[in-house]
């Protein structure tokens, strides 16, 4: 199956999508409700807890029917084309709660938000899901790979970048412009995406392999031993973005003290414009980073990668724990950058090899369960920030603010909290990681093994990811 340059580039732009919508979800929806719709931290915990357990169902179910489908357009393009329009219009509602809804207090807030949440993240799931799974079976050589993942790993940064950096910007300091931000970005989501599904294309022999009932297919896939010690690499990998992200507004706001305009010569910078510089220039920078790391992924493989990657990153983590002003802030982001570009590149080069490992075992390339069954384990990281972040803004005695008072002084103890879970807590993630990736097996000698065995099964007139099964 050949696949040329311009079809690898506009399927590597489906990133671009992916991330901004999801990003910009985890980054801010959980701060808009709580400190800026003022909805109780308690009920948003409970809310993410039910969030996770919605996951146990929605991903490896996603997986499956994504594995079990058989049309002439082939088994994930049908399901990227039928829900990548819908998952805008539900990015949209996210942050559209109608003004009655917002009137009614808590607990109409707390039913909007967990039913267009669920939806919004079923949608994500499948397409997201879909789009991801393309990536094993299109792109089949190690090398090949590494060069892939870094193109949509640059557009996932830019993803990132507008998700995580723009919203303040955009929406200003009272949130009045949210709905602005929410259409724009509700937009590009669908354009990348839709160039996503030109770019894609499948392997027409994959659809002929015999795939497992639904439960021995999950079954075979938590069989595998290097999956599961993946899973719990990629699940705090996951836990570190989202409760960084989730609580770096915060420590904007009240640790470094973000509230009001500074001088820089001639100029000002506003709050909003300085959360946005302060987010942004840490995927600023993970941009030179990117074919940095897809060197070292070439050069030491995925697994030494990521560990080192891991490692630079936990270090400079405690840049962001003694930060106190905006200067000292934007430095310690700006270092961050260059190791997030790394804890991008790996995972999926190293889940790629889970799955080409499955493929000896089973005989059928099964990319949409394995997936699925990791983006069904790394929700929980939301679950995880979401009761971490509870806890800690209630036991410490957190303020929130109001429309009269929009920036309270908080207790010494919530100031110390924020700090920590902003970069203790990833750090203790960070020597897990290490550890775990010690563990996978997939790495030198046993590594070279398996891509000797797939050669070898792969005959002439097969793609490599058809059966080798009689």
């Amino acid at each position: 199956m050949k696949i040329h340059n311009w079809q690898k580039l506009l399927y590597s732009v489906g990133s671009l999508g992916v991330a901004l919508s999801y990003q910009a979800f985890g980054a801010h929806l959980q701060f808009f409700y709580i400190d800026i719709l003022g909805v109780k931290a308690s009920y948003i915990g409970i809310g993410w807890s039910l969030y996770g357990l919605w996951n146990a169902v929605n991903d490896p179910l996603a997986g499956y029917w994504s594995d079990n489908t058989k049309t002439r357009f082939g088994r994930r393009r049908p399901w990227i084309a039928g829900f990548f329009i819908p998952l805008a219009l539900f990015f949209y509602l996210l942050w559209a709660p109608p003004a009655a809804i917002i009137r009614g207090g808590d607990v109409p807030l707390v039913v909007y938000f967990m039913a267009v949440v669920l939806i919004f993240d079923l949608l994500w799931t499948i397409v997201a899901m879909n789009w991801t799974a393309l990536f094993p079976e299109m792109i089949t050589e190690e090398k090949e790979r590494a060069s892939v993942s870094g193109w949509r790993q640059f557009f996932g940064v830019v993803g990132l970048l507008a998700g995580v950096a723009l919203p303040p910007a955009l929406v200003g300091a009272d949130w009045s412009g949210r709905g602005s931000m929410a259409l724009i970005f509700a937009g590009v989501t669908a354009a990348t995406l839709g160039l996503a599904l030109l770019g894609s294309r499948e392997n027409p022999a994959v659809m002929l392999e015999k795939q497992p009932p639904l439960r021995e297919a999950v079954r075979a896939t938590f069989a595998s031993r290097s999956f599961r010690w993946f899973l719990l690499a990629s699940l705090h990998k996951e836990f570190i973005f989202s409760i960084m992200l989730a609580s770096i507004p915060f420590w904007a706001k009240y640790v470094l003290r973000i509230q009001r305009p500074i001088a820089v010569g001639e100029s000002t910078l506003d709050a909003g414009l300085q959360i946005s510089l302060l987010l942004g220039l840490t995927f600023v920078m993970a941009m030179p980073g990117i074919p940095i790391w897809t060197a070292v992924a070439k050069r030491l493989g995925a697994t030494r990668g990521w560990q080192i990657a891991q490692g630079t990153f936990g270090a400079t983590l405690l840049l962001i724990f003694v930060a106190g002003n905006f200067w000292q802030g934007l430095a310690a982001t700006a270092c961050l950058g260059l190791s997030i570009a790394g804890l991008l590149v790996f995972p999926d080069l190293l889940l790629s090899d889970v799955i080409d490992e499955d493929e000896l075992v089973t005989g059928a390339r099964r990319e949409g369960m394995f997936f699925g069954i990791n983006g069904l384990i790394i929700r929980f990281a939301f679950t995880m920030q979401g009761i971490l972040i509870t806890l800690v803004l209630i036991s410490t005695r957190y303020v929130a603010s109001t429309p009269a008072l929009l920036y309270p002084e908080q207790p010494a103890a919530a100031l110390l909290g924020i700090r920590a879970m902003t970069a203790l807590a990833p750090l203790a993630a960070s020597g897990l990681i290490i550890y775990f990736l010690s563990r996978y097996p997939l790495q030198g000698r046993r590594l070279a093994d398996l891509r000797a065995q797939r050669l070898a099964v792969a005959a002439p007139s097969r793609p490599v990811g058809a059966s080798a099964s009689p």
